[in-house]
């Protein structure tokens, strides 16, 4: 055998095998169904031993010491949690009870997972009996006794109740304390007297449903009478006078021990005794009342009230101030008197009336008079004394506090802010620097109206809301009335205190007036229709009232916004423009405004800015150079249109007798000839000549224009005359002659008819048509026409 030292590292290997599963970390499991098990079944009576069983299975890769964690609840409610290696565990109800009833779950964890099982119904049926236990069966009526009602074999909270059966058979609970577990002990006390049986029973409160007992043993009880009333008298009688002695006698008749007697009246105890008691009493005013006689054995008690009636002998005094109203100054009485007097009881003279102030003794006598004033203020009374039969008295009155009204001083009327604005709503304040409340404030307007304010607690005031006024003097036409007395002559103020430079008391205040700037007027310098170009402007902007400083600003009607603004310590500003312009004439208006922000604005005033000097010069020299220019195109043109309308209107017609075209040559001669004759000398002759002339178409016509031509000659062709019409016939000296001098001849048939012919033939030619016999212009601009002149208007032409 071999005794070496182990193989290292077959050594190592087996540890790491070993320890494999955990150091992997990370383990891997899985669990199963839980199931749960009821044994010996899911219904069961009550004190039956149940036995709830819950086991799981979880699968996992070789884990070692895997922890189970088992919770095991009712209706919810955890009632048992177990953690431990095992797979299952068992919970035993032994015995189980009502309350054990319910739905039970079991819940299993493992690491961090968790799985529940079905829920099983568990239902024990029955409840045990419970069992009444009395400490006395023979109580005295209304004496307290202790019941005990238990289940001790129940589980969880139990309420119990206790019941009375009477032998008529009916049934009454008595009572039903709060929950305390399986048994209840209390206290009862039973007020009827006679016999009865006493039982109880339980309820048990489960999640299906409230489970009631079986009722317990009866007892059977009997409740004596206790005779412990007392017995009360009052001598000489319950009505008595003040001052008078009664005798209270209070007693118990009982064989009984520890019973004790009490005499009260209200809630305050006179007189305590054993059994029996007398209590003497001086009967007071104010004793009248209830008197009771209380007997009291152990808790049980007796009573028995009696009324008594204490009649006073004289009223309590009363102490009155005349008048109720007082002011500082005003004198006033107090009186002491009483209402009630018993004559029969007691004199009158014995009766002594003293007043006091502050406890302090001023008169023996039932009256004071004196005259109010501060230190007469203060808390007055007064005491009654008389003296009866067999007892003295002494009375005091309540407390009369008396304290003097203040009255009210002469008001002030101030403006709200201490600033006034003509022309705006403002406030008024009427105020009284001393006087008891209330004050009434009465204002007086100058627009016949009135107002009125109280002022009735500290710290208001009479403030009145007035409409606006216009002028400063309106102020005195305000006026207030104070008043804090009834049928008084009310003191007042009239009108407002105004600041003024002269009173210097720092006492008086009088208002800021604020006076809003009138309708501002515009004016132009030098004028608004005096101004040219390159010169000053000025636009003075001016109010005739107005509160200082005034802002003015100016506006152009072509411009938007201002153009100009300034601030003024006087009634008026200026803008002024150096350099006019063009642009700068227009509409221009100001508006003014200060502190009263009131903004009133001028009429506009329409400004002309006229051109300057040398620019009107330069456009006059410009105009008549144009006019110039224009009359000379004029004329021009004029000269023109008249040389047309004369070319048009000269017309020179040759007439030709010959077939031959002929040149006629007018001679410088017969040019001059022609212009010693008259126009009219000339429009008779060329008549004569159209008249008299041929009808046949050789003839030739000149027509003169009705002006003279100018010095040129002019050549007039002439067609060759159609050969089969006649020759024209020549004028003869004398038809020159009388052409020349204005008398026409007389024209022959032939003359007439060739005349015609000649019209006829220029008709055609004006036509378009081919005429016999054509004009040139060259021919025509030779004729002068000075020299010529032809009259064509006896032709209709």
């Amino acid at each position: 055998m071999d005794s070496g030292p182990p193989n290292l590292p077959l050594l190592l290997l087996s540890c790491l095998l070993l320890f494999w599963p955990s150091a992997r970390g990370n383990s891997y499991y899985t669990i199963g169904p839980v199931g749960l098990t009821i044994l010996p079944s899911s219904t069961v009576r009550s004190g039956t031993a149940v036995t709830l069983h819950c086991q799981v299975r979880v699968s996992h890769d070789n884990i070692t010491d895997l922890m189970h964690t088992f919770q095991l609840s009712q209706d919810y409610i955890t009632v048992y949690s177990s953690t431990t290696k095992e797979d299952s565990i068992v919970y035993v109800l032994d015995p189980a009870r009502a309350a054990d009833s319910g739905s039970y779950e079991c819940r299993v964890k493992v690491k961090e997972k968790s799985k529940q099982s079905h829920s099983i119904k568990l239902d024990v049926t029955g409840l045990q009996t419970p069992i009444l236990s009395l400490n006395k069966t023979s109580p005295y009526e209304s004496e307290e006794f202790t019941a005990s009602c238990s289940a001790p074999e129940e589980k969880g909270s139990l309420i119990f109740r206790f019941y009375q059966r009477f032998r008529n058979g009916s049934i009454q609970r008595i009572k039903q304390p709060p929950p305390t577990g399986n048994s209840s002990e209390t206290t009862l006390v039973l007020r009827g007297i006679g016999d009865s049986f006493l039982y109880c029973d339980y309820d048990v409160n489960l999640v299906s449903g409230a489970r009631h007992s079986n009722h317990s043993n009866e007892i059977h009880i009997i409740v004596k009478a206790l005779f412990i009333s007392p017995i009360m008298n009052v001598l000489p009688s319950p009505d008595v006078y003040e001052g008078e002695v009664i005798e209270v006698v209070c007693k118990v008749v009982s064989p009984l021990k520890d019973i004790e007697v009490f005499l009260t009246m209200g809630s305050r105890i006179l007189k305590r005794a054993p059994l029996s008691l007398i209590h003497r009493l001086i009967t007071q005013e104010g004793d009248s009342g209830k008197l009771t006689c209380k007997a009291e054995w152990g808790n049980v008690q007796k009573e028995k009230h009696q009324i008594i009636t204490v009649k006073e002998l004289f009223s309590k005094p009363r102490l009155t101030v005349t008048p109720t109203d007082i002011f500082e100054g005003d004198s006033f009485q107090l009186t002491c008197s009483v209402s009630i007097f018993v004559p029969e009881k007691m004199s009158n003279e014995s009766m002594r009336f003293s007043i006091y102030k502050d406890n302090v003794q001023l008169t023996g006598a039932e009256t004071y008079n004196t005259k109010a004033h501060p230190s007469q203020n203060g808390n007055y009374s007064c005491k009654a004394r008389a003296v009866s039969l067999i007892h003295s008295f002494v009375k005091e009155s309540q407390e009369v506090v008396v304290k003097a009204k203040v009255p009210v001083s002469n008001p002030t009327l101030s403006v709200v802010g201490g600033t006034l604005v003509l022309e705006k709503p403002f406030q008024l304040l009427c105020h009284s620097d001393n006087g008891t409340l209330p004050i009434h404030y009465t204002l007086f307007s100058p627009d016949q109206q009135t107002k009125t304010s109280v002022v009735s607690k500290p710290g208001e005031e009479a403030i009145f809301n007035c409409s606006a006024i216009y002028k400063t003097s309106d102020l005195n036409n305000f006026m207030c009335h104070a008043r804090n007395r009834e049928n008084s002559s009310p003191v007042e103020v009239t009108g407002i205190q105004l600041l003024s430079p002269s009173i210097k008391s720092p006492s008086i205040r009088g208002p800021t007036i604020i006076e809003p700037v009138s309708k501002p007027r515009l004016t132009v310098l030098p004028g608004q229709w005096d101004v040219s170009e390159g010169q000053g402007m000025t636009l003075i902007c001016s109010v005739e009232r107005g509160t200082l400083p005034i802002s003015f600003t100016w506006f152009h009607t072509d411009r938007e916004g201002p153009i100009f603004s300034q601030g003024s310590k006087k009634l008026k500003g200026s803008y002024s423009i150096s350099n006019v312009r063009g642009e700068h004439g227009g509409g221009y208006y100001c508006v003014g405004n200060n502190q009263a922000n009131i903004t009133k604005q001028s009429l506009t005033v329409m400004i002309g800015v006229k051109m300057a000097g040398w620019k009107k010069g330069l456009i006059a020299v410009m105009v008549c150079l144009i006019l110039l220019i224009l009359a000379l195109i004029l004329i021009m043109a004029l000269k023109r249109r008249l040389l047309l309308f004369k070319r048009k209107r000269t017309e020179l017609t040759v007439k030709s007798a010959s077939t031959k075209v002929e040149r006629l040559s007018l001679t410088q001669a017969e040019v001059n000839q022609a212009a010693n004759v008259t126009p009219g000398m000339i429009g008779k002759s060329v008549w004569s000549e159209h008249v008299s002339g041929s009808e046949s178409e050789d003839q030739n016509s000149v027509t003169a224009p009705e002006k003279p031509l100018e010095g040129k000659y002019s050549e007039v062709e002439t067609r060759q005359a159609d050969p089969h019409r006649a020759p024209v016939k020549k004028a003869t000296d004398s038809e020159v002659r009388n052409s020349k001098l204005g008398v026409p001849e007389q024209a022959d048939a032939g003359s007439v008819e060739n005349a015609q012919l000649n019209h006829d033939t220029d008709h055609h030619s004006d036509h378009g048509n081919h005429g016999d016999y054509s004009v040139q212009d060259d021919y025509i601009d030779e004729i002068d026409i000075d020299s010529v002149h032809i009259d064509t208007a006896d032709h209709g032409e």
